[in-house]
């Protein structure tokens, strides 16, 4: 599956992607401002601009889910990084999972397995 982000600096963004989360970019149009990145065989899509109708979110918003072996540790040094975070919740004996928010308000949830 592919992921589209809006965003208003492509640059900036892929920065965050790639530095943040470990994202490598494998396409790069500098003409049309889009990108695609993959991590762990997740794929995302960047595009500069602004959003269609005003509408920058909804309920049925497709949002990248990133796999980490711990959460935690994960989200006090996104914190730490001054990366916007969540709160952590936890299902006992399940899941543990955490929105993440990109420069631009783009939601990225992290999920560890308990």
């Amino acid at each position: 599956m592919n992921v589209w982000y809006r965003v208003k600096d492509l640059d900036a963004a892929r920065d965050f992607y790639t530095r943040t989360f470990g994202f490598e970019p494998v396409y790069v149009d500098e003409e049309d401002r889009w990108a695609r990145l993959v991590r762990n065989g997740v794929e995302i899509a960047l595009a500069e601009g602004e959003f269609a109708g005003g509408d920058e979110g909804g309920e049925d918003d497709v949002i990248v889910t990133l796999e980490v072996s711990d959460l935690k540790s994960e989200a006090d040094r996104l914190r730490e990084a001054g990366v916007n975070v969540g709160v952590v919740l936890e299902i006992p004996g399940a899941i543990r999972l955490l929105d993440v928010f990109d420069p631009d308000g783009n939601r990225i949830q992290l999920s560890e397995d308990v």
